[in-house]
């Protein structure tokens, strides 16, 4: 019986000590702008940082579950250095982070799971 607790102790406590994987955050980045979620501990929300000084604005493009079926967009018109955050919301599931370019396709970085 006390190594049955001993063993359920040392599970509870490895619990305790690794973070889930829902906690870790994925960033995927296109063109120089960095799209990470789950932003700020929270699977809901997503961040924009525009890392790239060029002028264009950069966007993340993502699916929550809540609307499987809706692309949304998050964009970041705050500048170079800047970072952007969406409201909370369901979890964040796919996304990709894009760097807008007027008159010529998007460099984005393709499509990633959270």
């Amino acid at each position: 019986m006390s190594r049955f607790k001993f063993v359920a102790g040392a599970v509870l406590a490895l619990g305790l000590a690794v973070p889930s994987a829902s906690a870790v955050a994925t960033s995927a980045t296109g063109g120089g702008v960095t799209a990470t979620t789950p932003w700020d501990g929270s699977n809901g929300r997503i961040s924009v940082y525009d890392g790239s000084n060029d002028s264009n604005w950069g966007k993340a493009e993502y699916y929550r579950t809540a609307s499987a079926d809706t692309k949304r967009t998050l964009w970041n018109k705050s500048g170079y250095k800047t970072r952007v955050t969406s409201g909370d919301g369901s979890k964040v599931f796919y996304f990709q982070a894009c760097d807008e370019n007027d008159w010529s396709p998007d460099d984005c970085s393709g499509w990633k799971a959270a």
